[in-house]
């Protein structure tokens, strides 16, 4: 897998480059290395049959909990508060050594818990079988564990554990807080964090009102719930962004994460502050095809009922987020929500319980998706109960690569983008440079027909196709997309988006957009390098191609797809 050392020159930067166009970028990052994180105290080794949580309790700070490899440690384990700093930090790790581990920035798979195959998932290719890890494992049902943290719990490190829950029944986060408390300074480096093929949990980690926690190296699978007959309805590998306390900075990096609804989620909850800087890099975001109902090796639920799936990614409360690097892969619709592969939505939950909740200064770049019935929702929308968030803006799209858009496959709209702005009033929106060619809509648009409308809206450099319908309204006559006869792009812009720049991109297909595009009739005529058989192999143009250098900054359109690649290789 792909080192956690990826450098990106926005990644880490300051004074002006601390913006990626209209969006801020994270303030704050998670110091994760074994260097910055130190357990130099005593080494205390717990075998089976051993009380852990005794050995926990009398842990001193700076101390290392080694964990007998192969052994299996049932319970409920709370972390409790010490008085523990950055110099001494308390370790709970395997007893097998780091040499049967992966190295540091290399993510473990469930080889080194001898598991050398998940049907569905992609290969492991396992050069060993052997189960090196130590096994921490949650035997109630209806409830949460193994992993509980003390209110005030803080300096803990995990390393090569594996955590899980017992067959059987509904269980709700392996990975948690205790209800309204807060914790900090925890890293869950190197593990597999995992459910159970068919029974119902919820979620791998759960945020809560946490500070300064990183996910890395990792592997979180088989977190899903059952569609009508379950006790659950959302699942998600990694969730966050609920409660009354300050949450953040967060680090997910370098991870599979695989989860039914959303693999990684920040709200939809009761909420009163919003968690901040957040990166998210280098993941690979999956759902297996064989959980879709009418796969030929389907599997669902214990009754046979499937998963309930929405979207990959999904923002609810969130500001100062960094989605780089990343894999999305497998998003279908049928249930309640269409197959996206990146929602950004604030919302305020029924019944009004986040009417304080925003997602603002996001920044989503040098990523690939595919595999999806649809791209991107944007969406500022009331609740159902009417109640409004606070706000919703400043996004940076750009270099994104998006694969395998298609409706039929994957029940959904075969949008490129929804673009709905209501209440509040969506703001500063960048989509700059992105690859993606949707075979029924470009932009499905949505807005009041009188009041505040979408402000600085920004289309440039892409190369998109514009599908069988170009633009279309997300529905009702007082929408501003509203036009009795066929939608024209140029006027559903200029009433839905005031002011906006929509200049300098590729389009495939359609008419009526605005002057200063380019109109191919189709992707034959975009001139790919690598395109052979009508599949697009590589994304380089050839010399003659319309697109090279024809960006508003003298770039090639489209996504930059060495910067893709290199982000990228060795996610899968």
């Amino acid at each position: 897998m792909l080192q956690s050392a990826f450098f990106s020159p926005y990644a880490y930067s300051s004074g002006k480059e601390q913006f990626d166009g209209p969006a801020e970028l994270p303030r704050v990052y998670v110091s994760s290395s074994l260097a910055e994180t130190p357990s130099r105290g005593r080494i205390r080794s717990i075998n089976a049959g051993d009380n852990l949580q005794q050995a926990i309790n009398d842990a001193a700070c700076g101390d290392t909990i080694r964990l007998q490899a192969g052994a299996t440690f049932k319970g409920r384990f709370v972390f409790p508060a010490k008085s523990c700093d950055d110099s001494h930090w308390i370790t709970l790790r395997t007893s097998a050594p780091d040499s049967a581990l992966p190295a540091e920035g290399k993510r473990l798979t469930p080889c080194y818990a001898g598991v050398t195959f998940l049907p569905g998932r992609p290969d492991f290719r396992c050069s060993s079988a052997e189960n090196v890890l130590a096994k921490l494992e949650f035997p109630g049902k209806g409830a949460s564990g193994p992993i509980v943290f003390a209110a005030g719990a803080n300096h803990y490190r995990f390393i090569g554990l594996e955590v899980t829950r017992s067959p059987g029944g509904t269980i709700y986060n392996l990975i948690l807080l205790e209800p309204k408390g807060s914790a900090h300074h925890l890293i869950f480096d190197r593990m597999w964090i995992h459910g159970t093929a068919q029974d119902e949990t919820t979620r791998g980690v759960q945020f809560g009102g946490s500070n300064y926690v990183a996910v890395v190296d990792s592997f979180l699978s088989d977190f899903h719930c059952n569609a009508i007959s379950g006790a659950c309805v959302d699942s998600q590998a990694v969730a966050g962004g609920s409660g009354d306390l300050p949450m953040g900075p967060y680090k997910i990096v370098d991870n599979f994460l695989e989860a039914g609804a959303e693999d990684v989620i920040f709200g939809g909850g009761p909420a009163t502050l919003s968690p901040a800087d957040i990166e998210i890099r280098h993941n690979h975001m999956f759902r297996p095809l064989n959980w879709q109902p009418g796969h030929a090796e389907f599997v669902g639920g214990v009754d046979g009922r499937p998963f309930i799936v929405k979207n990959d990614f999904e923002l609810k409360n969130a500001q100062r987020v960094l989605l780089e690097g990343n894999i999305l892969e497998n998003s279908w619709g049928g249930f309640s929500q269409n197959g996206f592969a990146v929602v950004l939505t604030p919302k305020n939950q029924s019944p009004n319980v986040c009417p304080l909740c925003r997602v603002t200064d996001v920044t989503i770049r040098y990523n690939r998706m595919a595999h999806m019935a649809s791209g991107f929702m944007i969406a500022n929308v009331r609740s159902d109960t009417g109640g409004a968030s606070t706000d919703g803006g400043r996004y940076s799209i750009h270099d994104n690569i998006l694969e395998d858009i298609d409706p039929s496959s994957y029940k959904g709209f075969g949008t490129f983008a929804t673009i709905i702005g209501q209440v509040p009033p969506l703001h500063d929106v960048t989509i700059d440079h992105n690859t993606a060619f949707a075979p029924n809509v470009l932009l499905n648009v949505g807005g009041p027909g009188s009041g505040p409308k979408v402000s600085d809206f920004i289309f440039t450099n892409n190369l998109v196709g514009a599908g069988a319908h170009q633009i279309a309204s997300t529905g009702g006559t007082t929408n501003c997309a509203y036009q009795p006869q066929r939608l024209d792009p140029s006027g559903v812009l200029d009433s839905c988006f005031p002011g906006y720049k929509f200049t300098n991109n590729a389009i495939v297909g359609g008419e009526g957009w605005p002057k200063g595009n380019i109109s191919l009739k189709d992707v034959s005529a975009v001139h790919f390098e690598g395109a052979r058989d009508s599949k697009i192999e590589n994304y380089h143009f050839r010399p003659d191609s319309r697109c090279r250098r024809a960006g508003t900054d003298g770039k090639d359109l489209g996504a930059d797809f060495d910067a893709v690649e290199s982000a990228t290789t060795g996610m899968r």
